[in-house]
This record gives structure tokens, sequence and C-alpha cells, in this order.
């Protein structure tokens, strides 16, 4: 009974792994201060910590504050002396840089030690203003083009591999060899042959595709271009057919 008590009072909320996972890759990945003159009441690593937490939670700024001043163990996880402000926490963001959020991703999956039989490549896209793209056209203003994200996530840890960014609605294609490339270090091999696949729908179809890939060719005409094209349109059809490739 007293070991059954023992080993409860030892469980740690997994806010608390987070935190501390969190911290050590930002301290392995930021600079202590981001300005010789800082106050040096908290690291820039405790901020981006803080900042990756709200991230995990999907919870504002402010909400992160809140959710720090009542958590005492999360705050002893990040070193914390005082719980920042969420003006503090915005611009501990706003310092980042691409470069900082690529190593810190690379830190964090190769910790983790991601190994992916599957993974899976899409779009989406990012509008620069709340209004729907109806209400611009009604009012004579000219559309502005949003921003596109293009994703890479493993298929075992729903993790994002490998990113890529660009502007407006487009194909996929010019992502594809950009994405494999990045996500490659996250997929198994036998020996130094490749063991995974790269899943994708019909926009990511171009002279880019591997053998190797599960993307459905795209058809002209109602005929496929090439011998090449209509052998993976077997392949994608066959993998239907087993219940490997999900239909939306």
């Amino acid at each position: 009974m007293a070991r059954r008590k023992r080993s409860k009072e030892q469980r740690e909320s997994r806010y608390v792994r987070m935190a501390r996972l969190a911290y050590a890759i930002a301290q392995q990945t930021l600079p202590p201060y981001t300005h010789p003159k800082s106050p040096h009441i908290y690291t820039f690593p405790q901020l981006a910590a803080c900042v990756l937490l709200g991230f995990y939670l999907d919870v504002s700024y402010r909400d992160v504050e809140e959710w720090l001043l009542a958590s005492d163990r999360v705050g002893h996880a990040l070193g914390l002396r005082r719980v920042p402000d969420h003006t503090t926490l915005y611009r501990a963001y706003r310092r980042w840089r691409m470069r900082d959020l690529e190593r810190m991703k690379q830190r964090w999956l190769a910790k983790l030690g991601v190994k992916e039989e599957v993974m899976a490549s899409d779009s989406t896209g990012f509008r620069l203003t709340q209004a729907s793209a109806y209400y611009p056209s009604r009012a004579g203003r000219r559309r502005r083009e949003g921003i596109k994200g293009v994703y890479t996530v493993g298929a075992d840890a729903p993790l994002i591999l490998a990113w890529r960014s660009g502007s407006g609605p487009g194909s996929d294609a010019p992502y594809l060899s950009g994405l494999r490339r990045e996500a490659r270090r996250y997929g198994r091999y036998q020996g130094r042959a490749r063991a995974w696949m790269m899943w994708a729908d019909g926009g990511f179809d171009g002279c880019g595709v591997e053998e190797g890939d599960l993307i459905p060719p795209v058809r002209r005409g109602g005929n496929l271009v090439s011998s090449e094209r209509r052998a993976r349109a077997e392949l994608v059809a066959a993998a239907r057919l087993d219940g490997i490739y999900g239909q939306r």
C-alpha cells in the first residue's frame, strides 16, 4: 500500500515535462539574453519556453500568463522567479527568427528520436485579413494574396517534420522536393535503402515525384501523360483498395 501511494506521489504532469523539454531545447538554441543591457529578470530561453507552452496549450498570451500564475510546478521547471507579463511574452516571440524555429525543431525531433515509415504532406492558406473572400469582391477592393503554408507530418508521431511557405494559391508541386529533403532525416532506413513513403494529394504531382512517393498523378484529357504516371496511378488505386491511402 505504501509503495502504491509513493508511486502516485511521484507522478508528474505532462505540462511540467513539456515545460522542462521546451526549456532545455531553448537553452541549447537561443542566447541567454538578446540585449547587453537587458534587466536580466528573465532569460530569453525562459520566455521562449513560455511561448512554446502557449502554442502547446493553444491559448493566448494573456491566458499563458494566467496559467503560469496558477501553476507553481511549471514555473519551477522553467526557473522563473516571477511570472512574465503577456506583453513580455509577445515581444519575446517577435524576436524569434525562422532559423531559431528551425534549429529548435531539429533539436526537438532529434531528442524525441522520431523515425517514420509514412510521412504525409499538405498545404493550407492563411488570409491576411479576417474578412471573408466574398466581402472584398463586393466592396470593389482588390483581393490580396494570402500566405501559403506547406507541411509534412509523421504518421506515428503527429509532429511537423518539415515546412515551407509561399504566397497566394497555386500548385504544391514546387514544394515537394524541399519538404522531402528536410524530412528524409526522420524516415526509417534499411541499411542505406529508403524504407519510408511520402503521401500527398494530386496537388503535389510533378517532375519532383520519386519512386516511393504515393501521390496520385494529374490526368490530362482523361489520359495519363506517361507510362511512369500510369504505373503510379495503379499503385495508388491498389493502395486505396487495401485501405492504406485514405480518401477525404
